[in-house]
C-alpha cells in the first residue's frame, strides 16, 4: 500500500525520465541505471524491516546525482513487497513549518486511509492530532487534554509539542502502520529541514531497530546540520550510508539509451558525446541533455548547442546564493572553460583575498566547483555545462571586459605564456573580441600540444584548438598567411586522426593566400579525400594543386603535391599504378629534402616502404628506418609512430607472437592516430587468423569495422571487411565468408588491389579446406589476373600457396621457386612454409631425398605458429613425399588428419585417411571416445579400444585380467597388445609399460 507523494518544484534532484524514439524522448520514470549496489543494500534493509528489524539509510550526494531518483526506486521496491510507503520532503519555499516533512507524511497517510486511530497510539494520539491540525501560536480547543510533554505554563502562549514527544509519537505510528508488512518512510531534502525535524530523526535513528520500519533519509553534501547528523549516525552505526557518486561512462551510455527507449548502439553519436563530455556523469544533467536534444540538434561545424534551460536555471539559482561577488567570480572563471587558475582570477578581479576566499568556500559547498589537482591554484566547474551556462549569461560588454582583465593578469603572472598558458590566453582574447591575436595563440598552442603534451591528450587538444582558430577566420579578420597556417595545421590534424567531423565543410581557401601554399592546401584536401575513398574528389584537388605550381619547383609544397598524388594513384585502377606511385613518392622525397620538409619526407619514405614490402622486405625496412630516423631527429612523434607501425607489420611474420605489432597499434591509438592504427589492426587481424586465434581476430575486426564505418573511412573499412572474409574462410565457413565478401564488394572501388586479395586469401583457402583443389586453383588464377590488372599492395599468395600448388600440379618449376631465402613477400614466415615445401617437392623429384627432407623440416619449422596452414601443407605434400621417398608422409598425414577432424574439416580429414590407406598405413576408426586417446598415440593410429588395452598394459596387468576387466577374450587382448607394440615401436610390453607410465592414473596421496 502506498501513500503517493506530490513533489514540489522541479529541480536537479527531481526524477524525469524518457522513453521513445531516439530523437523524441518522453517523460516518465525509466529504469534506474548504475545503482545496482545501492539498491541491493536498500532491498536488504527492506527485508529486515518486514521481519521487525528496522533500520535507517542515509542517501547523500551532490545535487543532481540521483538521490531522489534512488528514493523513488526504493519506494517502488517496498510497494511491490506490499509494504506501506510514505514520503515527506523538507522545503525552504514559503514560511517555515515545524516538522514539515513529518507532517507531510502524516497527511499522506491520512489521505490514503492508512493513518491509525489516535487510540492506537495511547497517550500520544493527541500529539498526532495536533501535528495534523495545529500551527504555532494557535489556541488549544476547550476541554481537550494536553498530550505528554505539551502542557503550557500558566500565563504563556500555547506552544507545540516538544521534539522528544513528536519523535516518540512518530516511532509508535511507524510501528502501528508497519505491523503487518513493514513500512518505509522516506524523508527527502533533509538539508533544508528545521532543527525540530532533525531532533526527531536523531531519536528515530536510536530507536528504530526493534520496529517494523525502515527510514530512508535523503540529504545533500551541504555542510549543514543534516550532514552532521548523518556523520554522527554513521560513527555510532545507527544508520548505513549510501553516498552516490557520478555515473561511469558506460552507465551514461546506458542512461542516454534508456531515456530514449533505444538500444545503446542506436543513440545519436553527437548526443552521446555531449552527454559524456558535458555532464561529468551527473544523471540530472544527462537526462536534461537528452530531453533538450530533439529541439536543439547539433549541426555539423556549427556552434555547440546551448545549455538545457533546466540546467541553466539550476546553475543560476545556486550561483545567485553566492551574492554579487560570487556571480562575478564564477562568470570570470567561466571564460577559461571548465578549469580555471585561481591566482590569475584573483589578480584580474583585484578584490580582497578574504572576501574571495569566502566566495570560493561557498561555491565549493554548493557543488558548483571542485578542486582540480593538488594545491589551491586550480579549480574546475563540477561539469562543463555549468561553465557554459554562466558564460551564456554574460553580456558581450561584460564578457569582453572580464576577458581583457584576465588576459592582462595572465600575461603579467606568466610572461611569454609558456606551455599550456597559450591556449588559455587564446581563449581569453577570443572572448575579448581580439580575433587575430586569438588565432595566432591558438596555432602556437596547437603546435605545442602536438609536440609536448602527453600522447593521450595531444590529438584531441590540437584539433580542438585549431577548430576554434578556424572558426574565427571570418573574411577580413586575419591576414592570408595566418589563414593559410590555420588551414594547413587543421587539415594535417584531421588527416592524422581521421576526425573528419572536424573538417570545415566546405573548406574555403582564401584566394589571397600565396599560390604555393594554396597548392599545398589542395594537396592536403586530396590526401583526405583519398583516405575516405573519394578518388574523384582527390583528383580534382590534385588538378587544382598542379595548376598552381606550373613549373614543378622542388620545394616543400611540390613535395606535398607529389605525395598526395602517389596516395591517389593507389586508388586508381591501372596495371602501372604501383610503379607510378613509387616514382611520385621518390620525387616527393627529393622535393621535401630540398624544401626542408621533414614531415613530408617521412610520409613519402613510409609510402615507398609499403610499396617495396611486396618485393623486397629489406628495402622496405630500410625506408621505414630512414623515416623513423628523420622523425626522431626533428622531434616528429606522428611519423615516428607511423614508422614503428610499419616496422612492426614487417616483423610480425617473424615473431613468435605478434607482440610488437600489438604494442605499435596501441601506441598509435594512444596518440589518436587512427590511419596507422587501422593498418596495424588489419595486419594484426590477418596474423591472428593465420595463427587460428579466431576470437581475438574477430574482436579486432569488429572494433576496426565500427570505427572506420563511423568515421567514413571507406578504404580502412574495406580492409577490415576483407579480414572478416579471410577469418571465415580459414574456418571453412563458406556461407559467412560469402556474406563478408558481399559486404566488401561496394568498397572495392576505393581499394582496387583488394579484389586479388579476396580471391587469394579468402576464397582459395576455403576451397582447399573443402578439398576442392580445382576451384582453389581457379580462384588463385583469378587473383593473379586481377593483380595484373590492379596490383595489390598486400600479399595474396603469389609467393606462397600459388607456388606450392603450381609445383604440385607441374606448372611451376625451379625458376618459380629458387628457394625460401628470396627477398620480398616470399621471404615472410607465412610464405616460407609454402615456398619451402615447394622447394622440397622439386628436390624430391630430382632424387635429392635427404635435401628434400631437410628443406621440408625447415619449412615446417617456419609453419609452427600457423596450425591450420601447417596441416594443410602436410596434407598437400604427403603424396609426392611418399612417392619420391622423402620426409615422413605417414606421420604427416596422421597429424593433419587429427587436426582437421578435431576442427570439423571433415573433407580434408577424410582425404588424409584415404591417402593413409593408399600408403598401406593403419587408419584410425573415428568413433566415440577418440578424445580420450592422447594426441601422440592418436597420431600413431591407436584406436579407442587399443588405448583402453594400452592403459592397462601400462599398469602391468596380465592379458587374462585385462580380458576380464574389458569383457573381451584373452585372444582379442593379445591382438590389441601386438597392434599397440607395432604402432608405437616398442619391442615388448615391458618396454611399453616403462615408456607409458603417464597413462597410469595417479592415486591421490
Amino acid at each position: 500500500m502506498t501513500a503517493l507523494w506530490s513533489g514540489g518544484p522541479a529541480g536537479p534532484a527531481e526524477d524525469r525520465t524518457a522513453t521513445g524514439h531516439v530523437c523524441g524522448p518522453h517523460r516518465g520514470r525509466g529504469r534506474l541505471v548504475g545503482r545496482t549496489a545501492e539498491m541491493g543494500r536498500i532491498a536488504a534493509a527492506l527485508a529486515a524491516g518486514r521481519s521487525g528489524r528496522g533500520g535507517a539509510l542515509f542517501v547523500t550526494g551532490e545535487p543532481g546525482v540521483g538521490k531522489t531518483r534512488l528514493a523513488t526506486e526504493a519506494l517502488a521496491e517496498a510497494a511491490a513487497a506490499d509494504m506501506v510507503t510514505v514520503r515527506g520532503r523538507a522545503s525552504t519555499v514559503g514560511p517555515p513549518v515545524p516538522y514539515r516533512p513529518l507532517v507531510e507524511a502524516l497527511l499522506l497517510l491520512a489521505r490514503a486511509g492508512l493513518l491509525p486511530d489516535p487510540e492506537e497510539l495511547g497517550g500520544y494520539g493527541p500529539v498526532m492530532a495536533r501535528l495534523l491540525s495545529d500551527t504555532p501560536g494557535t489556541t488549544q480547543a476547550p476541554g481537550t487534554a494536553d498530550a505528554p510533554g505539551t502542557a503550557d505554563a500558566p500565563g504563556t502562549a500555547h506552544r507545540g509539542p516538544s521534539p522528544l514527544t513528536v519523535a516518540e509519537t512518530m516511532l509508535r505510528l511507524l510501528a502501528a502502520v508497519g505491523r503487518r508488512r513493514g513500512c518505509l518512510l522516506v524523508l527527502d531534502d533533509l538539508h533544508d529541514a528545521d532543527a525540530g525535524t532533525l531532533a526527531v530523526v536523531e531519536y528515530l535513528l536510536d530507536n528504530i531497530g526493534h520496529q517494523p520500519a525502515v527510514l530512508l533519509l535523503v540529504a545533500g553534501h551541504t555542510p549543514r546540520a543534516a550532514a552532521e547528523l548523518a556523520l554522527r549516525a554513521r560513527q555510532r552505526e545507527a544508520a548505513e550510508s549510501l553516498d552516490l557518486t557520478p555515473l561511469t561512462h558506460p552507465d551514461v551510455r546506458l542512461l542516454v539509451a534508456a531515456e530514449l527507449g533505444a538500444a545503446p548502439e542506436e543513440v545519436c553519436p553527437e548526443l552521446l558525446h555531449r552527454a559524456l563530455t558535458g555532464s561529468a556523469g551527473i544523471p540530472f544533467v544527462v537526462k536534461e541533455l537528452v530531453h533538450d536534444h530533439a529541439g536543439r540538434p547539433t549541426h555539423h561545424g556549427g556552434r555547440t548547442p546551448s545549455v538545457p534551460p533546466t540546467v541553466a536555471d539550476d546553475v543560476r539559482r545556486r550561483t545567485a546564493s553566492l551574492g554579487p561577488l560570487g556571480l562575478r567570480f564564477l562568470g570570470a572563471a567561466a571564460l577559461f572553460g571548465r578549469r580555471f587558475p585561481l591566482p590569475v582570477l584573483e589578480h584580474a578581479m583585484g578584490v580582497d583575498h578574504t572576501a574571495l576566499s569566502e566566495v570560493l568556500r561557498a561555491a565549493l559547498a554548493s557543488s558548483l566547483i571542485t578542486p582540480d589537482g593538488p594545491g589551491t591554484h586550480w579549480y574546475a566547474f563540477r561539469y562543463p555545462l555549468a561553465a557554459e551556462a554562466l558564460l551564456d549569461d554574460l553580456g558581450p560588454g561584460e564578457r569582453a571586459r572580464h576577458a581583457r582583465s584576465a588576459a592582462r593578469a595572465l600575461a603579467h603572472l606568466h610572461p611569454g605564456l609558456p606551455g599550456a598558458w597559450r591556449a588559455h590566453a587564446a581563449r581569453l582574447h577570443e572572448h575579448a573580441g581580439e580575433a587575430r591575436e586569438a588565432v595566432r595563440l591558438y596555432c602556437e598552442a596547437a603546435r605545442w600540444a602536438t609536440e609536448e603534451t602527453t600522447p593521450e591528450q595531444a590529438p584531441d587538444e590540437a584539433l580542438y584548438l585549431l577548430t576554434r582558430a578556424h572558426r574565427l577566420l571570418e573574411p577580413g579578420t586575419a591576414a592570408p598567411e595566418l589563414h593559410a597556417t590555420v588551414l594547413e595545421m587543421l587539415l594535417d590534424a584531421v588527416a592524422r586522426t581521421a576526425r573528419l567531423d572536424r573538417l570545415p565543410a566546405p573548406p574555403a581557401v582564401d584566394q589571397g593566400i600565396p599560390v604555393a601554399r594554396r597548392a599545398g592546401i589542395h594537396a592536403r584536401l586530396s590526401a583526405i579525400a583519398t583516405l575516405t575513398g573519394r578518388p574523384a574528389e582527390a583528383l580534382r584537388h590534385l588538378d587544382t594543386a598542379r595548376s598552381l605550381l606550373p613549373g614543378r619547383p622542388a620545394d616543400g609544397h611540390s613535395a606535398l603535391v607529389d605525395l598526395a598524388a602517389a596516395h591517389a594513384e593507389l586508388g586508381r585502377p591501372a596495371p602501372d599504378r604501383l610503379h607510378t606511385a613509387a616514382r611520385l613518392a621518390r620525387r616527393a622525397v627529393g622535393a621535401a629534402r630540398a624544401g626542408d620538409q621533414p614531415d613530408a619526407a617521412c610520409g613519402a619514405l613510409l609510402l615507398l616502404g609499403q610499396l617495396a614490402r611486396q618485393h623486397d622486405e629489406s628495402a622496405a625496412a630500410a625506408h621505414f628506418e630512414r623515416a623513423r630516423a628523420i622523425a626522431l631527429a626533428h622531434r616528429l612523434p606522428v611519423p615516428r609512430t607511423a614508422a614503428d607501425v610499419q616496422l612492426a607489420i614487417t616483423a610480425a611474420g617473424e615473431d613468435e607472437r605478434p607482440t610488437r605489432l600489438e604494442q605499435a597499434r596501441q601506441e598509435a591509438r594512444r596518440r589518436g592516430l587512427l590511419p596507422p592504427a587501422h593498418e596495424a589492426g588489419f595486419a594484426l587481424a590477418l596474423e591472428r587468423v593465420r595463427r587460428c586465434a579466431f576470437d581475438e581476430a574477430r574482436d579486432e575486426i569488429t572494433e576496426g569495422t565500427a570505427e572506420a564505418s563511423g568515421l567514413g573511412l571507406d578504404r580502412h573499412l574495406a580492409l577490415f571487411r576483407l579480414a572478416d572474409a579471410v577469418r571465415y574462410a580459414h574456418q571453412g565457413r563458406r556461407a559467412e565468408m560469402s556474406g563478408a565478401l558481399e559486404r566488401l564488394e561496394p568498397l572495392l572501388d576505393a581499394a582496387p588491389g583488394l579484389r586479388a586479395m579476396s580471391y587469394g586469401l579468402a576464397r582459395a583457402f576455403c576451397s582447399l579446406l573443402e578439398e576442392r583443389h580445382d576451384a582453389a586453383e581457379q580462384e588463385l588464377a583469378r587473383a593473379l589476373a586481377y593483380d595484373n590488372e590492379n596490383p595489390a599492395t598486400g600479399d595474396f599468395g603469389r609467393h606462397g600457396i600459388v607456388v606450392l600448388l603450381g609445383v604440385l600440379a607441374g606448372r611451376m618449376g625451379r625458376r618459380h621457386c629458387a628457394g625460401p631465402a628470396d627477398a620480398g613477400a616470399g621471404g615472410t614466415r607465412w610464405n616460407r612454409q609454402f615456398a619451402g615445401l615447394a622447394h622440397a617437392v622439386l628436390l624430391g623429384r630430382e632424387g635429392h631425398r635427404e635435401q628434400a627432407t631437410a628443406a621440408a623440416d625447415e619449412a615446417l619449422a617456419a609453419a609452427a605458429p600457423y596450425p591450420m596452414a601447417r596441416r594443410l601443407c602436410l596434407r598437400l605434400v604427403a603424396r609426392p613425399a611418399y612417392e619420391d621417398g622423402w620426409g615422413a608422409p605417414v606421420e604427416w598425414l596422421r597429424e593433419a588428419e587429427e587436426h582437421f577432424h578435431a576442427a570439423g574439416h571433415h573433407q580434408v580429414a577424410a582425404a588424409g585417411r584415404a591417402l593413409l590407406r593408399g600408403m598401406g598405413a593403419s587408419v584410425r576408426q573415428r568413433r566415440t571416445g577418440t578424445e580420450q586417446v592422447p594426441p601422440h598415440l592418436r597420431r600413431s593410429g591407436i584406436t579407442v579400444r587399443e588405448f583402453e588395452v594400452a592403459r592397462l598394459v601400462a599398469e602391468r596387468i596380465s592379458n587374462r585380467d585385462i580380458a576380464g576387466r574389458l569383457h573381451i577374450s584373452p585372444r582379442t587382448v593379445e591382438k590389441h597388445v601386438a597392434s599397440v607394440l607395432q604402432k608405437t615401436g616398442h619391442p615388448n610390453r615391458g618396454a611399453f609399460a616403462t615408456a607409458a607410465r603417464d597413462l597410469v592414473p595417479r592415486v591421490p596421496a
